[in-house]
């Protein structure tokens, strides 16, 4: 990373926070809207699959997304898992059956598998070791907010809106996030060929 200011900094967290919450907030948001869903599309056999694929391509991608940002750099690569997880977010409103809502559930997973790995890995890029355990710590307690907000959100949206919006609700959040970090995240050629070259030697290293 190239060095950043203090008013850099401030934005990037909140990027990153906001693409935190949004990727723990939905498995708490989806879980309490899924009565209101399944009774409109008719496919309480295929429940649990909602919640599973995501699971599933979010873990899945956790490694490959990891590799890439070595390779590529973080910036893009946080960006594309972002955008895969607003598409996916979009379709998932957009289903009209279960099994549509599936497959777009796996997309948004996917997406979700680049959110918070690689959100800790830019924690750790731009800040000083004796500063990235108190801000791993307070990017940990978003999960904890999640899973307080989320119950009440969902039901507030079913109840007063359309369950649509338990997935559309990610899109003007999400954008915003994503703004944010491609205008304030500045990655140098250099440290991604750092990064790169570092992990051909430790890997040379582990074969050793």
């Amino acid at each position: 990373m190239t060095n950043l200011s203090p008013k850099q900094l401030r934005w990037i967290v909140t990027g990153l926070m906001l693409g935190l919450l949004l990727g723990s907030l939905d498995q708490t948001i989806v879980s309490t809207a899924m009565p209101h869903v399944i009774a409109e599309l008719d496919g309480f056999s295929l429940y649990s699959w909602v919640f599973t694929i995501y699971m599933l391509t979010s873990t899945t991608a956790v490694p490959i997304f990891g590799k890439l940002a070595d390779l590529f750099g973080r910036r893009l690569v946080y960006l594309i898992g972002m955008g895969l997880f607003l598409v996916g977010s979009a379709l998932c409103g957009l289903s009209h059956n279960m099994t549509e809502l599936i497959i777009f559930r796996a997309i948004q997973g996917i997406g979700a598998g680049a959110l918070m790995p690689i959100a800790m890995t830019i924690i750790g890029d731009i800040y000083p070791p004796d500063r990235r355990g108190k801000m791993q710590g307070i990017f940990g307690a978003v999960f904890g907010l999640s899973s307080v907000l989320g119950p009440a959100v969902g039901g507030f949206i079913v109840d007063h809106i359309a369950w649509q919006w338990i997935f559309y609700i990610n899109l003007p959040f999400g954008i915003f996030a994503a703004i944010i970090l491609s205008i304030a995240l500045k990655e140098s050629r250099s440290s991604r060929k750092n990064r790169s070259t570092g992990a051909a030697h430790l890997r040379s290293q582990v074969r050793l």
